[in-house]
């Protein structure tokens, strides 16, 4: 049912009214925009048409609303700051701060000075906002206290504002906005459980005083219509306490999670989705859907404000993917970003792997200048630990350590680029020669134990029992979370077990991860676990390496059943090389098989081409220029060429 916008002489402003008063702001749009091309001077129209698209948050063309008014109404102030306004929510500070300073009228002082303020905020400019907010504020405003705290949290003195934050709450009382506030600063001062508790608060409420904001309904599986920028989900701050909770989830690994809160709050449209939201989507989703998060990115970079993480973002997940000449574009073509949005260890970091790719050499010499720099450092903040020990102060040790573990961090990724040199070279001696320079610091490090196991592990039968070491340590902390561990990593000690002749512990390994599948299918029938699939795999091909192909090409085919729940991208990988393995061995008459056995070959490749259909059978780089074929991309096409080629080798 269509609605009319040719509204008779008096029944427009009942109906437009009506419709603001009931919330339906989109429709009020409609009639209103029909009247603006009938009379494009209407105040009236104007004015109200601004308003909603104002209350949408559709701040470009509220703008453009108002700025029509401030040209055909010169002495209303008022106009020229709801211009200015819309134009610093759309990031244009520079021409919102022209517009407010022609503002005259005393009755709207306060008001742009406030606007004043906020915009230096955002231009990071803090002598500035500081100077604003003192004009502006009074000494038995409220208000001051939440811009005293964010001013201090802008300079990175986070204690500091929390307790601003936690002061303006006792005054205002219980309200989203300061409690989100609150959570921020918990969250930078990583007191997850602490913020967590702040973000469920604000759920809760926003959940009993707006139902119709639908939230969680997307993660149920509920189709659900788009609520829409309205100012009472803006009120509510559901968005961000949500994107706050996906980004500690994030932080503590917890991935699922993480993308659970980003669907669980309210509905809205890719359009209408915040810079923060889209962000935030692009970055959670991007090991299952690259090319899409790779332009929600570009996309915002090219925006005229943008949440500061994005263009690093950009670039680290630029080079995760090996997109190295995409990397030296960006930094090329966005040179006044480049040098705002990245630190300077970020951008020696991004240079060196970009470097990597033509002169592996200068690389490896501009990161171990790099790495000598953060081993001074770390150096000297291991004497600063060891004397504030001595002096018993708490905070103090908190503070030093905290120091120290960021530092770390800044290691661990220049060592971790510098052992992939020697890695690409497949010269593992010396990246154990690397790694033992660096044992005083970073053995107690997640990341590089794994690795240095990795590395063990790469070398064999020698190192085999060593590598246990590095691997074992990892999987114990995770036991009790054993599906959180990558199978890889899993995979590999079990190998590590049964080439070390210590095949208890690798039976008990593996009935603790089928357990633990069988737990989680429980819960989550639909979703697919590989674990166990990938650790029978791994040591199918290891006697496949060994030149046993019966018994592990026998391996490989069992632990793709029951094939609906096992087959899979990363499975097929590990199983089509076994077999391509095979057959080359076969075509040189190096390995014969039984007859019988060949039959369970063609069975198996048969049910793997009958249920690998609809399953990818290789990763899609993201912005591929090449696409691959869609029909032949998948493991049904590849299970049924690996029968042909058996065939053609048996002279079938």
């Amino acid at each position: 049912m269509s609605m009319r916008y040719d509204l008779k002489e008096g029944e427009a402003t009942y109906r437009i009214y009506s419709l603001i008063r009931d919330g339906k702001f989109r429709d009020a749009i409609d009639i209103l925009n029909f009247q603006v091309q009938i009379n494009n001077k209407s105040r009236a129209a104007l004015s109200l048409l601004a308003y909603c698209y104002y209350y949408l948050q559709d701040y470009v063309n509220a703008s453009d609303c108002y700025e029509q008014l401030s040209n055909l109404y010169p002495d209303q102030d008022q106009y020229k700051l709801y211009y200015a306004q819309s134009l610093y929510k759309c990031g244009l500070n520079a021409e919102a701060m022209r517009i407010s300073s022609q503002i005259e009228s005393a009755n709207y002082a306060t008001q742009v000075l406030k606007l004043q303020a906020a915009i230096k905020y955002a231009e990071d400019d803090i002598k500035g906002c500081i100077e604003f907010v003192d004009r502006s504020s009074s000494s038995d405003d409220p208000g001051i206290e939440i811009n005293k705290a964010c001013i201090l949290f802008k300079e990175d003195k986070v204690e500091a504002a929390l307790e601003r934050f936690k002061r303006a709450q006792k005054i205002l009382g219980q309200k989203p906005e300061i409690s989100y506030n609150i959570a921020v600063c918990h969250y930078r001062l990583r007191q997850y459980d602490v913020s967590l508790k702040h973000i469920a608060d604000i759920i809760e409420k926003g959940i009993k005083e707006h139902p119709e904001l639908s939230v969680g309904m997307q993660t149920d599986g509920i189709e659900v219509a788009s609520v829409g920028n309205t100012l009472v989900l803006h009120e509510s701050c559901l968005v961000e306490a949500f994107n706050l909770k996906a980004a500690i989830q994030f932080n503590l690994k917890n991935m699922n999670n993480a993308r659970e809160a980003l669907t669980d709050m309210p509905p809205r449209t890719e359009a209408e989705l915040d810079p923060i939201t889209l962000h935030n989507i692009a970055v959670m989703n991007m090991d299952e859907e690259p090319s899409s998060g790779f332009e929600k990115l570009q996309f915002l970079i090219q925006q005229n404000s943008f949440p500061f993480e994005t263009f690093a973002n950009l670039c680290f997940l630029y080079v995760k993917f090996g997109f190295y000449s995409l990397v030296a574009d960006v930094l090329a073509e966005n040179s006044h970003l480049t040098f705002k949005h990245l630190t300077p260890y970020e951008y020696e970091f991004m240079e060196a792997k970009i470097m990597q790719q033509t002169s592996p050499e200068e690389a490896y010499r501009k990161l171990e200048e790099m790495g000598v720099k953060q081993i001074d450092t770390l150096r000297k903040l291991t004497k600063e630990v060891q004397d504030v020990r001595k002096s018993s102060k708490e905070e103090a040790i908190s503070r030093a350590l905290k120091e120290y573990d960021e530092n770390l961090e800044l290691y661990i990724p220049i060592l971790m680029a510098q052992a992939s040199i020697y890695w690409d070279m497949q010269n593992y001696t010396a990246i154990e020669k690397l790694f033992r320079k660096s044992f005083e610091f970073c053995n107690d490090h997640d990341v590089w134990r794994l690795n240095a196991g990795h590395v063990l592990f790469m070398q064999e039968n020698t190192k085999y029992k060593k590598a246990i070491e590095f691997y074992e340590p990892i999987v114990k902390k995770n036991y009790d979370n054993i599906l959180n561990i990558s199978p890889i990593v899993l995979a590999n000690l079990c190998v590590t077990y049964v080439m070390s002749s210590l095949n208890e512990e690798a039976e008990e390994l593996m009935r603790k991860i089928e357990r633990e599948e069988d737990h989680a299918a429980m819960d989550n029938p639909e979703r697919k676990f590989y674990h166990l699939c990938i650790v029978n795999l791994v040591i199918g091909t290891l006697y496949c390496a060994k030149g046993n192909y019966e018994f592990g090409i026998s391996r490989v085919m069992k632990s793709l059943e029951p094939y609906q729940k096992k087959l899979g991208t990363d499975t097929w990988y590990y199983t089509k090389r076994c077999f391509l393995a095979l057959f080359e061995n076969m075509s040189k008459h190096l390995v014969l098989l039984k007859d019988s056995f060949v039959g369970e070959i063609i069975q198996f490749l048969t049910h793997c081409e009958m249920y690998g259909k609809d399953v990818k059978a290789n990763v899609e780089m993201p912005m591929d220029p090449q696409p691959m074929h869609p029909g032949r991309n998948t493991v049904a096409y590849e299970a049924r060429y690996l029968k042909w080629l058996l065939f053609e080798i048996i002279e079938y």
